[in-house]
C-alpha cells in the first residue's frame, strides 16, 4: 500500500488528502475508490488512516482528506464545523478522484464514520456519483445536539443563547472556541466527566495513542447553531437509493451511534449489510485492531461487490 498527497480545488481555498493506493495499482487500470468523510475534530492522519490503509491492502484505493477550514486545509474562520460544507467537501472530493489515472470514475463510494457517517450520508443522497455508501458509528449531529446532553433547556433555547452569544462575538470582534473534548483526563475528572465514552474518546485524541498536532480540539462556537439546525437523515427514505453498509459497535454508549445506525438501516431504501461488532465501543472502532480489522473486512468485501 502507497500514498500520494493530492490537493483538491475547493473554491478560493484547497483541501489536503491523502490517497491510499494498493500494492498492484497502476494508471492502466481502472480500480474502484473510496472517499473518506472523518469524525468531528479529526484529520487525515487519524481515524481516517486507519481505514483508507486497509482498504487500500485489500485492493481498493481510498482518499482521506482533512475538512475545509480544520487540519492542512484552507478556509478561514479556522475550526468552523459546518455540516454543510462538510457535505460539500465529500463532492469537491470526488471531483478531484474523478480526474486521478487509474481510477475508475463510475465506481466511486463513501465511507463515513462517527459524525462523518452522517455526513457521508447526507452528502449522497443528493450526489449520485456515489455508488455505495458505508458507515461505522454513524452519528447525526443534529440529533445530538438537540439532545439534552447539548440542549438541557431544549434547543430552541438553546439557539437563543448562542444568538446572543454571536452578538457579543460581534461587538468584541473575536471570535469564540469550545472544546470537543477536555483537554486532558484531569480536566475530564474535574468537570466530572467520567462515563466509559467520553474516557475513551480522552485517551484517543488527547494521549500519544491517537493525538495528532492539527487535530486542534476546538470548535468554532459559532457552528453549534448550523449542528443544531441539521438532520443527517432527512430525505433519506426516498432520496438514498445506493447499496448502504452499516457497522456498530455492540456495546451502547452515550455517543448515540447505535441508535443512530439502527434509525438510518431501518429509513434506508436499500440496506445490504448490518455488522455489529460485539464487545467494541465507540471509540474502540478508531483504531482497535481486533475491531478495526472486522470492520474493514467487511467494508472491502461490500465495496468490491456494489463497485463492480
Amino acid at each position: 500500500m502507497t500514498t500520494t498527497p493530492l490537493t483538491i480545488p475547493r473554491g478560493p481555498f484547497d483541501l489536503a488528502a491523502l490517497l491510499h493506493l494498493p500494492d498492484d495499482f497502476a494508471e492502466t487500470r481502472a480500480v474502484p475508490a473510496v472517499v473518506l468523510s472523518t469524525p468531528g475534530s479529526s484529520v487525515k492522519e487519524q481515524i481516517g488512516a486507519n481505514y483508507a490503509s486497509g482498504l487500500a491492502a485489500r485492493g481498493v484505493a481510498a482518499l482521506v482528506f482533512d475538512p475545509g477550514h480544520q487540519g492542512a486545509s484552507g478556509g478561514e474562520p479556522r475550526d468552523l464545523e459546518d455540516p454543510y460544507r462538510r457535505g460539500e467537501d465529500i463532492s469537491y472530493a470526488i471531483d478531484t478522484l474523478q480526474t486521478v489515472p487509474g481510477i475508475a470514475p463510475d465506481r466511486i463510494g463513501v465511507l463515513g464514520i462517527c459524525a462523518g457517517g452522517g455526513y457521508a450520508v447526507h452528502t449522497a443522497r443528493t450526489d449520485h456519483r456515489i455508488r455505495a455508501v458505508g458507515t461505522v458509528v454513524a452519528g447525526n449531529m443534529g440529533d445530538t445536539w438537540r439532545s439534552e446532553a447539548f440542549a438541557p433547556e431544549g434547543p430552541a433555547a438553546a439557539l437563543d443563547r448562542l444568538a446572543v452569544e454571536r452578538t457579543d462575538e460581534v461587538r468584541n470582534s473575536e471570535l469564540g472556541r469550545r472544546n470537543w473534548l477536555p483537554d486532558t483526563a484531569e480536566d475530564a475528572r474535574a468537570a466530572g466527566v467520567t462515563d466509559i465514552d467520553n474516557t475513551q474518546a480522552i485517551e484517543y485524541y488527547r494521549t500519544p495513542r491517537g493525538k495528532h498536532p492539527r487535530s486542534t480540539n476546538r470548535r468554532l462556537a459559532r457552528s453549534d447553531a448550523l449542528l443544531m439546525g441539521f438532520d443527517a437523515f432527512h430525505l433519506v427514505d426516498q432520496l438514498l437509493t445506493q447499496p448502504l453498509q452499516v457497522i456498530l459497535a455492540g456495546r451502547k454508549g452515550v455517543t448515540g451511534s447505535y441508535e443512530a445506525g439502527m434509525k438510518l438501516w431501518q429509513l434506508a431504501p436499500n440496506p445490504v449489510d448490518l455488522l455489529i461488532v460485539e464487545g467494541a465501543g465507540h471509540y474502540e472502532m478508531y483504531d482497535v485492531p481486533e475491531y478495526v480489522d472486522q470492520a474493514v473486512g467487511r467494508l472491502a468485501d461490500f465495496y468490491r461487490e456494489h463497485l463492480r
